[in-house]
């Protein structure tokens, strides 16, 4: 007999905070904000999973110390306003899995 395996819900939110952060004081992405002004779409405020880039009035503002280092804001910026590198040896984020 075939047993049903009932699949748990989690929210992303859940899933980050069993992760482990260790925050280099030196960030690893910068942001020219000055070219941001003129990006249309603005992509890196949709396509971030975990909201490092918000909107400010008619800046974005843009925190490194919950980046998952996935890299995808280095990808979409049209404007090349991102300078993206992996952190120091050691440092960023650590992926707790359960």
């Amino acid at each position: 007999m075939s047993e049903q395996v009932k699949l748990k819900k989690i929210r992303l939110e859940d899933m980050l905070n069993n992760n482990v952060w260790d925050v280099d004081p030196r960030p690893h992405i910068t942001l020219d904000t000055s070219k941001c002004r003129d990006c249309e779409y603005k992509p890196c405020i949709r396509l971030c999973p975990v909201g490092c880039y918000v909107m400010h009035g008619d800046d974005v503002l843009f925190s490194y110390e919950g980046c998952v280092e996935c890299g995808t804001c280095r990808v979409v910026c049209p404007e090349e306003a991102i300078t993206w590198e992996y952190p120091r040896s050691g440092r960023g984020i650590h992926f707790r899995f359960s």
